[in-house]
């Protein structure tokens, strides 16, 4: 953990490469590793302090939603887009293929004007491990 204020605290995870559990990563070019901070909220009668381990929990409901906002939504869009575009133009494949690109411009531009809003829907929890 990075800061604690009060039930809000925010949390360093280190994502990893598949390979960062190599022998040899050191003298590897391949192996990466990145480090990110979220906003959490501790669960009730969760001890944390700075630089502790815990647990980020989050909801199947919250991983369902992400999977459609981020892969199903935009696949759809871009199918129904292609499909209305290649009606509309008369068949012009170069026209639709732009078109149906095109649409996800706006769609990721909504969903980053949204973030705050999905900021709340999508909260993670900690819990202490040991």
């Amino acid at each position: 953990m990075e800061n604690i204020d009060g039930s809000h605290l925010k949390v360093r995870i280190v994502q990893t490469s598949a390979c960062s559990a190599c022998a040899v990563k050191g003298h590897c070019s391949a192996a990466e590793s990145k480090e990110k901070l979220i906003d959490a909220y501790a669960a009730e009668g969760t001890e944390c302090r700075i630089g502790g381990q815990v647990l980020v929990v989050g909801t199947a409901s919250m991983g369902k939603q992400a999977v459609l906002l981020a892969f199903v939504l935009p696949f759809l869009l871009v199918v129904a887009t292609l499909f209305i575009s290649m009606a509309c133009t008369g068949g012009n494949e170069l026209l639709s293929a732009a078109s149906g690109l095109a649409v996800l411009l706006p769609f990721y531009l909504i969903l980053y004007v949204c973030r705050h809003r999905l900021g709340r829907v999508f909260t993670f929890t900690v819990e202490s491990i040991n």
